[in-house]
């Protein structure tokens, strides 16, 4: 009798269980679990989602994950421009998705509470600031780039390549136009590695010092080549020498192109000891930090250490694109 009395009670709360999941059956699923590098924002209406929590039993566990979702709540930043880096990407916020992270809890209730995100947009992006140049990613963002510009030093860069494979690292090349129609296949490499491709006008000119009409020629022959060659539609406009003025600027915008210098430069041009490289990215990167280098013995020699350097700051090496995206990033384990 007794067995069977616990037996009954077994499947009444087998079925009030039920019940309760399945009053949440119609509410929309998010699968955007945090990854390092990729978006979790949701597309599903504030109003939506604010009414399926409200729909949420008061109970323990919501009000446990409530007190937790509100001390892990990020707030995003807007893109801004600076007095002295000019155009500063926004960066994502980031919240707890109460729904998700409920019915998870509930579904494993014998397992730790895993956490679902969704990324909050700032108000203002980058695209909305006008035709400003960029030196620098968000600051809140623990991700930085190399920015190697090629227009000389073949002999380095499959050693550069070969050291960012080790390092599982992608970075971003620009590339000079009167180099890349010389240079076809190595470009391919670069391109077969994973690396992001991008435009460093064609000749190696002052920008500033060119005519309308030169300057256009400049960036848009370099344009037409990576598609061409490489199949590339590029983002990014790297001015040689770092010389440029607002024309140059305007003109990029364009051809659908921003402006981007860096933040820290190698100067690896004039042939540094690989350690006076290291040290000095060591001592100066940063989050948000875009690291100019070329294909150089300097270079390349330093970068195994350069890498290292940052990944001892917890910040994670990635393509111009990624660190100037909004996306958030989950800062690196510190080596």
């Amino acid at each position: 009798m007794m067995r069977k009395a616990k037996r009954a009670a077994w499947v009444v709360a087998s079925l009030v269980i039920t019940l309760v999941i399945g009053q949440f059956s119609g509410v929309r699923e998010y699968v955007s679990q945090l990854r390092a590098g990729h978006s979790t924002e949701t597309s599903e209406p504030e109003a939506a989602t604010t009414m399926a929590i409200a729909a949420l039993p008061d109970n323990a566990l919501m009000q446990r994950l409530r007190s937790e979702a509100a001390r892990q709540r990020r707030e995003p930043v807007d893109a801004k421009i600076d007095r002295v880096w000019k155009a500063i990407p926004g960066y994502n916020g980031l919240e707890v998705d109460l729904d998700a992270t409920y019915r998870k809890a509930i579904a494993a209730p014998d397992r730790p509470i895993q956490y679902v995100y969704r990324q909050l947009a700032p108000k203002i992006h980058l695209n909305q600031l006008g035709n400003v140049p960029i030196y620098r990613g968000n600051p809140e963002k623990p991700m930085v780039s190399f920015m190697i510009n090629v227009a000389w030093g073949n002999e380095y860069i499959v050693p550069i390549l070969d050291t960012l494979d080790q390092e599982k690292v992608k970075a971003t090349f620009f590339f000079d136009g009167s180099w890349l129609k010389k240079n076809p296949e190595l470009a391919k490499e670069i391109q077969k590695r994973g690396h992001e491709l991008s435009n460093h006008a064609y000749s190696h000119p002052n920008m500033s010092r060119l005519s309308r009409e030169r300057a256009t020629q400049e960036i848009e022959k370099t344009q037409v080549l990576l598609q061409d060659i490489l199949g590339v539609k590029n983002r990014w406009f790297a001015p040689p020498s770092g010389d440029f003025n607002q024309e140059t600027v305007d003109l990029a915008a364009g051809l659908g192109l921003k402006t981007v210098l860096w933040t820290l430069d190698t100067v690896d041009w004039r042939h540094p000891s690989p350690e006076s490289v290291i040290a000095k990215i060591s001592s100066k990167v940063e989050s948000g930090s875009l690291i100019l280098m070329h294909p150089t013995d300097s270079s390349s020699a330093a970068l195994k250490g350069m890498i290292h350097a940052i990944r001892s700051k917890g910040l994670v090496p990635g393509t111009v694109s990624q660190t100037l995206s909004p996306d958030r990033q989950l800062p690196a384990p510190v080596e």
